[in-house]
């Protein structure tokens, strides 16, 4: 049984289909890329999983539980945490009371310090920083809070939506280097990524999104071979 199953799952806003019968899986331990065009319907699923949009039809489960008619707040109770696109912090909060937020769901003083522990371990330039306004911070630093917050909830699975966004390319070279850090010490991720060819080295499998439509899955290295893959998506001619 899969970790977690989106199974034909159609959503709306408003009268707009945006996704049209997706299914995909994610197994654990897994790092799993979403690829699409702006508009595809890629954060459109990760708010569906999230519970920020109902779909309309289908099922959402985790561990064979079903997820689907629960709300964001509870969802987020059951282990499935997510990164939104332009990192979105409490700018006006310092960095550690912005981590403090994301460790709202738990109160497990011990298991708290742990995973500030490991949040610091990852990210030591949040440690030097932890009474500095997170609005002050780099578009980097501020990538590095908003995983960092989403860490401390303990996540059974993690939803990263456009990690490497705005980010120069060297920053862009260490988040996804903490994304296979993440993953090397079992962290469960679902990745929406508009750099394809970063998203295919870190990934294991990936799915293909069109039109809110799931087009293609396959294997990282064989979408990374497809001819499709490489010239809509990674601009190859």
């Amino acid at each position: 049984m899969a970790m977690l199953e989106v199974q034909n799952v159609h959503a709306y806003y408003g009268k707009i289909h945006a996704l049209k019968d997706v299914s995909i899986h994610i197994d654990k331990g897994e790092i799993v890329t979403l690829i699409g065009a702006n508009g595809a319907g890629k954060s459109t699923t990760l708010r569906t999983i999230s519970g920020l949009l109902k779909p309309r039809e289908g099922a959402i489960k985790l561990n064979g539980e079903d997820l689907t008619r629960l709300q964001a707040h509870e969802i987020v109770t059951k282990g499935i945490i997510q990164v939104p696109e332009g990192r979105r912090i409490f700018g006006q909060l310092s960095v550690r009371e912005n981590l403090d937020m994301g460790a709202f769901t738990c109160r497990d003083s011990k298991l708290n310090e742990e995973n500030l522990d490991r949040v610091f371990t990852l990210f030591p330039r949040l440690k030097e920083r932890t009474r500095q306004v997170a609005g002050t911070l780099s578009g980097g630093e501020q990538q590095m809070l908003a995983m960092g917050r989403a860490l401390m909830a303990n996540p059974e699975i993690l939803l990263l939506d456009e990690p490497s966004m705005g980010l120069a390319p060297v920053l862009v070279d260490s988040i996804f280097e903490t994304i296979q850090q993440l993953h090397a010490s079992g962290t469960t991720i679902l990745l929406v990524e508009q750099n394809a060819r970063m998203a295919l080295q870190v990934a294991s499998r990936g799915y293909v999104i069109q039109t809110g439509e799931v087009v293609l899955n396959d294997s990282a290295d064989k979408l990374n071979e497809n001819e499709m893959v490489r010239k809509v998506y990674m601009g190859e001619s």
